[in-house]
C-alpha cells in the first residue's frame, strides 16, 4: 500500500523514528524525528523530540 508522503502527522514521522532507532539506524532516525519536529506546532515538544534523537554525526566517538 502506497501512502503519500504529506498525509504523514508528526506522530507518523517519531514512531517511525522509534522504529529505525530500535533498528540501529540512528541517522535514518534522527532525519524522521527532525521531520516530526518541523510538523510539531509546540516548540517545547519540537524541543524534547530533537533532544531524543541527537545527530549520530555530531554524537558519534571515532576510532582507530
Amino acid at each position: 500500500m502506497l501512502v503519500d508522503p504529506a498525509n504523514l502527522t508528526a506522530a507518523d514521522h517519531f514512531d517511525a523514528a522509534r522504529e529505525m532507532a530500535a533498528s540501529n539506524r540512528p541517522f535514518l532516525a534522527y532525519l524522521l524525528a527532525e521531520e516530526a519536529a518541523r510538523r510539531t506546532a509546540d516548540p517545547a515538544t519540537a524541543a524534547a523530540i530533537r533532544a531524543a534523537f541527537p545527530d549520530p554525526n555530531l554524537t558519534r566517538e571515532e576510532t582507530d
